[in-house]
């Protein structure tokens, strides 16, 4: 989809310190693939390629000196449903490091994504979609080009689709209905195939909620050398062991209201670069007008 060129402020300086300073910038004209990149998709790539994810591969010990050997073993974090409420300051209580989890096998050995052809392709870390997107001739996007996009021509609306939260009787996106992190509405709580709920107003999908996406947008230890960026890059749990990040948009499936509003434009969150996970996938753009778009993989 055409997300024509503009200058628009991003960010915002009415919620978490992260979003802050809210920003002017200028983008050129881009294209924008309409959902992200699907299982489907992927495969293709990994049939053509060869490609091994990072999820897929053995951690290299020496880099996680730290680490208890299970972790070292090929596997990705797996949202798992909590028995009932908790302590909502401790994630940990609801993500499992799940050795074999993969993007084909997205629960752990023995699951599959049969059937979920549609879904957005998840467990890739930023390198595995770096990869993909240069095996498309694609990139992908900055932060600024993503909120532009996400905004669809709404430059300080709240949301993708305007400044009032969503109706009970009017679906708009896919994040955490219900009691988080133990009791979804039903139809919620999970991943939904890409489409499943309306486009904004450039035509794109699930630019709220479902999974997050990757942006080649890094983030720092200063927040002064990377604005509005969160400045944490050294991992709590591996202490003295710097993990680079990267900045992730849109929200997922796992956004839930008095919890983390992050489907919203403005809203960002920093992903070590080393891990996938089950809501977080991505899709590309293209810088340039290219020839024949019918060239393009999937934009």
């Amino acid at each position: 989809m055409w997300i024509p060129g503009q200058s628009a402020i991003i960010g915002s300086d009415a919620h978490d310190d992260e979003e802050a300073p809210a920003r002017s910038v200028t983008v050129d004209g881009f294209w924008m693939q309409a959902h992200q990149v699907t299982n489907e998709q992927f495969a293709r790539f990994v049939a053509d390629t060869g490609y091994v994810t990072v999820a897929q591969r053995p951690r290299n010990p020496t880099d996680y000196s730290d680490a208890p050997g299970e972790n070292l073993q090929p596997g990705s974090m797996v949202f798992q449903a909590t028995p009932g409420p908790v302590d909502l300051r401790h994630p940990g209580q609801w993500w499992t490091w799940t050795p074999g989890a993969a993007w084909n096998h997205p629960l752990g050995p023995g699951s599959t994504i049969e059937g979920h052809e549609r879904h957005p392709v998840v467990h890739v870390a930023f390198e595995d979609a770096q990869a993909y997107a240069r095996w498309a001739d694609l990139d992908l996007p900055t932060e600024a080009q993503w909120e532009v996009a996400a905004r669809g021509g709404l430059p300080h609306a709240e949301y993708t689709w305007g400044d009032r939260p969503e109706a009970p009787w009017q679906p708009l996106a896919n994040y955490w209905h219900g009691e988080f992190p133990y009791l979804p509405d039903t139809g919620y709580g999970q991943l939904a195939p890409v489409g499943s709920f309306p486009p904004n107003a450039y035509g794109l999908y699930d630019m709220a909620g479902n999974a997050w996406d990757w942006t080649v947008d890094r983030c720092g230890p200063r927040r002064d050398e990377h604005p509005g960026c969160a400045p944490a890059s050294v991992d709590p749990a591996r202490p003295g062991f710097g993990v680079p990040r990267q900045v992730i948009k849109g929200g997922s499936f796992l956004c839930a209201d008095g919890y983390c509003v992050h489907y919203r434009p403005a809203a960002r969150q920093p992903q070590a670069i080393d891990t996938g996970t089950s809501h977080i996938g991505f899709r590309c753009i293209k810088r340039a007008d290219p020839p024949n778009l019918l060239s393009v993989r999937g934009i």
